[in-house]
């Protein structure tokens, strides 16, 4: 009877012990084709793991998070995942076509099976080059299909809360992105077309020394480049910049990049233009987003490229990024 009592005893404390919640999360999975022997998990808020991948693809590790979005990257390519302590998630994934293998399973894939799936429509979404050119009525109708499938699908499964408010805050701001940007495309296409006179700037600070305006570069296409110091995409393009400048050092193009930086960062883009050996024409904006030539562009994001003849007409209002291979493309075309 005594070993009844403790056989009872003990198979309530097992379990007790299974029911009991984990104060980590346990993650795993199985990379084929992979790009290197370690992936990394990290966040924005200083979080950090680099986890050894063996020869077969496989990896694990147990972390005690913070509830939330992290970046998973494996030497290449990256991908969203949500992480919650308590959780089991496996991944699995084929390096030759990243994005579309990824599946998440087990307890608590949910979230990030939903930030995979959505990476694949927004991908597919953004590959219509027709989309500002719509007209007005067939753009919101488009955009709004692709928003409400968005809610619709997040609450196809009970999700985290906080995700679930986090999501539905995210794709608010995607529309008013959208919104911001068709109206932007359309101001660029009425008001800003290939052949009108560029909007002008004058007697901005030259990092060398000295002033200098639009007026001063007649005679020679003009590449502008808007950035500044704190934009993490101005800074990622950078080197490619440095490569074509290197390609058409000698033709007939002056490379001029313009700081939209405020005043108390004056110093910080002297730095930067020196620590990084910026080449071109270094320009300070006089007024950060103010300036005239910002406004006159209808720049509200940056980085802005725009290309200029040279008799100061414009030829793109929104010229190619130097990591877009279409730019060369089309100085090729300019016989630059």
């Amino acid at each position: 009877m005594k070993k009844l009592i403790y056989l009872a005893i003990a198979s309530i404390a097992i379990v007790s012990c299974k029911q009991e919640a984990k104060d980590y999360v346990t993650f795993s999975g199985k990379i084929t084709n992979k790009n290197s022997d370690s992936v990394v998990v990290s966040n924005r808020i200083g979080f950090k793991r680099v986890i050894k991948v063996d020869e077969n693809g496989m990896f694990k590790d147990t972390m005690k998070v913070t509830n939330g979005i992290y970046s998973f990257f494996d030497g290449k390519e990256f991908t969203s995942l949500f992480l919650r302590n308590g959780d089991e998630i496996k991944l699995s994934l084929d390096t030759n076509q990243f994005d579309e293998t990824i599946v998440f399973t087990g307890k608590g894939s949910d979230e990030s099976n939903f930030m995979a799936k959505s990476s694949i429509i927004q991908e597919e979404f953004f590959e219509d080059k027709s989309l500002f050119k719509l007209p007005k009525e067939d753009f919101d109708t488009k955009i709004k299909t692709y928003v409400d499938d968005f809610k619709s699908r997040l609450t196809t499964k009970p999700l985290d809360s906080t995700f679930t408010a986090n999501q539905t805050k995210s794709i608010s701001a995607f529309k008013s992105f959208f919104d911001r940007k068709y109206a932007q495309e359309k101001y660029i296409a009425e008001t800003l077309p290939k052949g009108t006179v560029s909007p002008k700037f004058s007697d901005y600070e030259n990092h060398k020394g000295g002033k200098t305006s639009l007026d001063d570069l007649k005679g020679k296409y003009v590449y502008v480049d808007v950035w500044a110091t704190w934009c993490g995409p101005c800074k990622k393009e950078i080197p490619f910049l440095k490569t074509v400048e290197n390609k058409f050092h000698d033709k007939n193009i002056e490379f001029v990049s313009v700081s939209i930086d405020e005043q108390k960062n004056h110093d910080t883009w002297v730095k930067m233009v020196n620590d990084k050996k910026l080449g071109g024409i270094q320009l300070f904006a006089d007024d950060n987003w103010n300036s005239k030539f910002i406004k006159d562009y209808a720049i509200s994001g940056i980085p802005r490229f725009i290309l200029i003849d040279p008799e100061g007409n414009i030829v793109s209002a929104n010229a190619p990024r130097p990591s877009n291979p279409e730019l060369i493309k089309l100085f090729n075309e300019l016989k630059i």
